[in-house]
């Protein structure tokens, strides 16, 4: 028998494009969506192929270390019946010389670019050939996808359309500016996949990164990361709220996601100037919608900052009514975030759905530079303890806001509390150009029994989360001649108060920071990847502060933010801490 020798092969985009939504994608390079199945047309030469006598087989690998045990490697041969659970090939046609195979991925496959090779056998002979590449997504159609969504027209509208509105203004006047997403526009797709292979713990572990891109909540949590600039992560965009935009863009003056990508990749993976959170949240959102994760942007009216994580925003104010700074606390008239569709397998049921990510960076939970996905559902709950980053969210809609009164004798008096916080929150609607208020979704109605019962129990869980004795703990020490001006040292002071011995890793950043919460650039940065602890130990770890890296950057108003995030790799528990030093240039005096 003559051997059988693979002629010419077909990867069908257009066709594959249309069934899969993908054809706007199917330019350059076949895209398909998992677990659903997809066809290439494979012509031989000599001879038709017999079956029973010749064999197909499959190899698809993604990633620069593919391996089986990852999920990043399949070797699969021709069947009759498609497998559900794993890679599968099974013969749809035979028509002469040409065999039309149809290919199928689980619904849990690793999504991203992977190259394809078929292996032809007859007997003890057998060559392979590599057929070429396609990106797989992710597949809101599909029932067994962990970002499933029932409804047709909410797929479309937020999977499949590139137009939107962003809600700005205040509560009581609320605008919108139209955007655009792009996700399908040329050179997207392969931005955004680029995007993960520059994310840090692609870097630092490619094949344990490439592994848990099945997972649309790591997919999430990494976006969030990437599409901000505030660790040294060659992240999208630099954010900027001075109005000095002389070096950049005005984030004002952007329209849509794609002219930002586009800078960003061009930039060599340079932080494209400036955003603010609408610009974060609208890239955010086309990058997942890219991948395939139905998302959307959601404005928050009356958006706290609850600086110090104890629910409350505290306002002063002299005995004639004008405001006193006296707490960092803040209140912004309107802050936008990403919501997207998903299951949380991670988590106990009933928190499936839209999850709240806010990859802004100034405003995230202390020193974690990423935000989300915090399930919305566990936001109205008060469930703080799930993850991640719930008290962060819950305190942005749900604060409360209590006025202190300051005598002339330095005495304060505590007036009522007032909720003004997390009001209008707002999407666009499904389908057509008008707000949807989506308050309802992440709170019970105002001064109804439901909400203070909620409120009580996150305050209860805040000071319980707060008390747990996690085994590692961590504060910032300034030396003691911090005070005197110029160059100086800060401490971590790492404990382990348990008895076994602990590796971490920890990161000490030192940021100057304004007094709205604004972050400007890094004076001061150390990461130890392999920290060892001793049983029942302490260690201090200094970093070395320099005047001429945060001199100019300082204002009169300014603060050095130093922030430690000390993270366990066997439970991955992270714990922060963060300190801030007033800077009275050239003396630096520590605000208490």
């Amino acid at each position: 028998l003559a051997e059988l020798v693979l002629e010419t092969w077909d990867l069908q985009c257009e066709r594959n494009g249309r069934e899969h939504r993908t054809a706007e994608m199917c330019g350059q390079q076949l895209v398909v969506r998992r677990g659903q199945p997809f066809a290439i047309a494979l012509r031989f030469s000599g001879r038709p192929f017999q079956e029973g006598v010749d064999k197909l087989a499959f190899d698809i690998e993604t990633g620069p270390c593919p391996i089986e045990t990852s999920g990043t490697k399949s070797h699969f041969a021709l069947t009759d019946v498609p497998e559900e659970a794993a890679w599968s090939a099974v013969l749809q046609e035979q028509d002469g010389d040409s065999v039309l195979v149809s290919l199928c991925s689980p619904p849990n496959a690793r999504v991203g670019r992977y190259g394809l090779t078929v292996e032809i056998s007859t007997g003890y002979e057998g060559s392979s050939y590599h057929i070429g590449h396609f990106v797989l997504l992710f597949n809101a159609w599909h029932p067994e996808d962990a970002v499933f969504l029932r409804e047709e027209e909410e797929r479309r509208e937020y999977i499949l359309s590139q137009q939107g509105l962003i809600y700005q203004g205040s509560s009581d006047y609320i605008t919108s500016i139209p955007w655009n997403f792009g996700q399908f526009e040329d050179g997207i797709l392969p931005i955004c996949l680029e995007l993960l292979d520059t994310n840090p713990k692609f870097l630092r572990d490619q094949d344990r990164d490439c592994s848990r891109r099945n997972d649309p909540v790591y997919i999430g949590r990494v976006v969030s990361a990437m599409v901000n600039c505030n660790d040294e992560d060659r992240g999208v965009l630099a954010g900027r709220w001075d109005n000095q935009y002389g070096d950049g863009m005005s984030p004002m003056a952007w329209i849509g996601s794609v002219d930002i990508l586009k800078r960003w990749k061009k930039l060599g993976c340079q932080p494209v100037k400036y955003g603010q959170c609408w610009v974060f949240a609208a890239v955010a959102c086309t990058v997942m919608r890219c991948l395939g994760i139905p998302s959307r942007v959601v404005t928050n009216y009356n958006s706290a900052h609850d600086t110090n994580g104890n629910l409350v925003i505290d306002r002063y104010l002299s005995e004639t009514g004008q405001e006193e700074r006296r707490s960092r606390d803040m209140i912004w008239n309107f802050h936008c975030w990403v919501e997207s569709w998903m299951a949380r397998p991670d988590l106990a049921p009933g928190y499936d759905g839209w999850q709240a990510l806010d990859p802004t960076p100034q405003e995230k939970s202390e020193g974690v530079f990423c935000c989300g996905p915090a399930p919305v559902r566990a936001v109205k709950e008060g469930d703080l303890q799930l993850r991640f980053d719930i008290p962060f969210v819950f305190a942005e809609v749900n604060a409360d806001v209590v006025y202190w009164v300051v005598g002339n004798d330095g005495t304060q008096k505590k007036t009522t509390r007032s909720s003004v916080v997390g009001k209008s929150i707002s999407t666009k609607s499904v389908g057509k150009d008008s707000r949807e208020d989506i308050t309802h979704t992440y709170k019970y109605p105002e001064g109804s029994a439901e909400e203070r019962e909620v409120f009580a129990k996150a305050e209860h869980e805040r000071s319980s989360l707060q008390q747990e004795d996690e085994g590692l703990h961590l504060r910032i020490k300034l030396s003691d001649g911090a005070n005197n001006g110029c160059d100086f040292d800060v401490f971590a002071v790492v404990s382990n108060n348990s008895g076994t011995e602990r590796l971490c890793r920890l990161m000490l950043c030192a940021r100057t920071a304004s007094y709205n919460g604004t972050v400007g650039p890094q004076c001061g940065m150390k990461d130890l990847p392999d920290l060892t602890l001793e049983p029942w130990a302490e260690q201090r770890v200094p970093l070395h502060i320099l005047y001429q890296d945060y001199g100019e950057n300082l204002t009169q108003d300014n603060f050095i933010k130093v922030v430690a995030l000390l993270t366990e790799y066997q439970t991955g528990d992270v714990v922060v801490a963060v300190r801030d030093i007033l800077v009275q240039n050239p003396e630096i005096k520590i605000r208490v």
